[in-house]
Formats: structure tokens, C-alpha cells, sequence
């Protein structure tokens, strides 16, 4: 069903894209707004994840750099019988994660220096699987469309007071202006819908990946906290890839919590404390420990397909 709701919302941006395109040019504005709509989708595409990588200044790292975050990446990818990604580091105080790439055989998952100094293992453990999971239901391509698609909207928008006298635009001047506002609200709209229901799915699925709910509880808890109070200067800069992050990074401009693409954080840990019970009720949070007091195995044993069944850090 969650997937079935994500590509209606997808057709929706799709058609609302076209047919603001339409409005302003008439046949003629649409079948631009298209073509616009294809040539932007195919560039996100190929390069979407290597632009917003280097927006944000992200290091790859190997197990040389980085040996025990690198090897728990990848032994919950293969726990989630995913190929390895590209393991990256962002030098950013603030705690958070993301996941990018077309597909889960070019994927690469960041974490920020923030995170993997101010969470626990455990809780790291827990945000990683949730950027897997996205890779894994393929979250980030969906995600730079429907991106690109509301961006090409706002552009579109923008555009309209130009269309005001064109003799193809069937609205006039009175309905340029409603569109140049309403448009953007809607894309916005869906956009929200669309990543909302992801971030749910891939808490679930998450979850599911390191066997343990309340170690992505805890992690969300203290990356909320800490986002509120700890600026994240290139996500500001960049708010159309603040969805992309596990919790908003966005605060310093209250503009940020107009269109939030994150549910609320605090309905997230709930759904987690219940998958928890339902998976046994006996599995342990995430504390309050940091990874350098935390030295020693970190490694996922191998689980075949059984994804359920709890990590050996409770």
C-alpha cells in the first residue's frame, strides 16, 4: 500500500508539473513542461548523488579510514542482502545521516562526524540500517524526482508573470498569479506526502535490518535534540535536500517548519517502541555511551534472511 500511495503522489507531481504547463502555454507549454520534466529527471538521475555529495563536502572513507564504521556498513548491508555501498563522512557537527544514489548497486550511504561522535554504536548501528533501507526500497531515486519535479514547479512559477499575455495561456493575468502561487504550494504539498511516507517505511524496514527498533529510537531521539540547536550551515543554504537526512536539519529560519518532509519525530519513536513489543518487548535502547568508550566487536553476525532476529550489541 505505502508504495502504491508513493507513485499515485509521484503521478500527481508528475501531472500538476504538466499541467502548469499547460495553464501558462497552453499545448504548447505543456509539451515544453515535458520535455523540461524528462531532461531534468534524466541528469538527477546520472549525477544527482554525486552533486548533492560534494554540496555537503562528503570524504569517501574505507576500512583503513574509517575500520569500524566501514565494517558496520557493511555487515548490515549484507545482513539486508544488499551490494556494499560507498561509505562517506561529512565534517558537520551536527548529528545526521543520508542515503543516496539511482540504485542499491550504485548507492552510497553519509554519515556526519557529529553523528559518530555523539551517538552510541548501538544507535549508529540503527540510523545506518535506516539509510540502507532506503537504498533497499530504492527511497532515493524516488525521492531526486520528485525533488526535481517540485523544483522544476517553483521554476515554472517563477516564470509565470512572463506567460500573462502569451495568446496560448487559457488563464489570463488573474490566473498566472494564482498560479505562480498555488502551484509551488502544491508541489510542495506532495512532496511532503511522498517523503513522509518513506521515512515511516524505512524506520520499519530499518528496523527489521539491525533487528533492534529502540536502537533507532534512541538515535532519532538525540539527533532531534541536537538538529534543533546545532546549525547545519549547507543544508540552510540547500532546504530542497533537507529531505534527505534522517530528521530535518533545517531550524534556523522558522520558514523550515512550514513544509517539514519528516514526520514527527516523536510519532516515530512510538511506532518503533510498538515494533519492538510486537518483535518481543525484551530488546534493549540505545544508552547513552559514545562509540570511543564503546571499542571492541562491531560486527553484525550473518543472519541468512532472518532480518528479525535481534544484533548482538543488546
Amino acid at each position: 500500500m505505502n508504495y502504491t500511495r508513493t507513485f499515485m503522489l509521484m503521478a500527481v507531481m508528475t501531472a500538476l508539473f504538466v499541467g502548469v504547463g499547460f495553464m501558462l502555454g497552453g499545448e504548447v507549454g505543456m509539451l515544453v513542461a515535458l520535455g523540461i520534466a524528462v531532461a531534468m529527471n534524466l541528469f538527477a538521475y546520472w549525477n544527482s548523488d554525486k552533486l548533492v555529495l560534494r554540496m555537503y563536502g562528503a570524504k569517501e572513507v574505507g576500512p583503513q579510514q574509517a575500520p569500524e564504521f566501514y565494517d558496520m556498513v557493511r555487515d548490515l548491508a549484507q545482513r539486508a542482502n544488499l551490494p556494499m555501498p560507498k561509505v562517506y563522512i561529512i565534517e558537520q557537527d551536527q548529528p545526521n545521516a543520508f542515503a543516496t544514489g539511482r540504485n542499491p548497486d550504485n548507492a552510497a550511504v553519509a554519515a556526519t562526524t557529529g553523528l559518530l561522535s555523539r551517538l552510541n554504536r548501538q544507535e549508529i548501528a540503527g540510523v545506518m540500517a535506516h539509510e540502507l533501507a532506503h537504498v533497499k526500497n530504492r527511497d532515493t531515486l524516488i525521492m531526486t524526482i520528485t525533488a526535481t519535479i517540485a523544483g522544476a514547479i517553483s521554476m515554472l512559477a517563477n516564470f509565470a508573470i512572463f506567460f500573462g499575455n502569451n495568446r496560448n495561456n487559457p488563464l489570463g493575468l488573474i490566473g498566472v498569479i494564482l498560479v505562480m502561487i498555488l502551484a509551488p504550494l502544491a508541489a510542495g504539498l506532495v512532496q511532503m506526502a511522498i517523503s513522509r511516507s518513506r521515512e515511516y517505511e524505512a524506520d520499519r524496514v530499518g528496523a527489521e535490518i539491525c533487528g533492534q527498533p529502540l536502537w533507532l529510537a534512541s538515535a532519532l531521539e538525540k539527533i532531534q535534540n541536537a538538529a534543533q540547536r546545532i546549525d547545519n550551515n549547507p543544508a540552510e543554504a540547500n532546504p530542497a535536500t533537507a529531505h534527505m537526512f534522517i530528521i530535518n536539519p533545517l531550524h534556523a529560519h522558522k520558514v523550515d517548519s512550514l513544509f517539514s518532509t519528516h514526520p514527527n519525530t516523536q510519532n516515530r519513536v512510538a511506532r518503533l517502541q510498538q515494533m519492538a513489543q510486537d518483535m518481543g518487548g525484551g530488546m534493549s535502547g540505545g544508552g547513552t555511551t559514545s562509540p570511543q568508550a564503546e571499542r571492541g566487536s562491531s560486527r553484525i553476525p550473518q543472519s541468512g534472511g532472518g532480518s528479525r532476529q535481534p544484533g548482538p550489541w543488546s
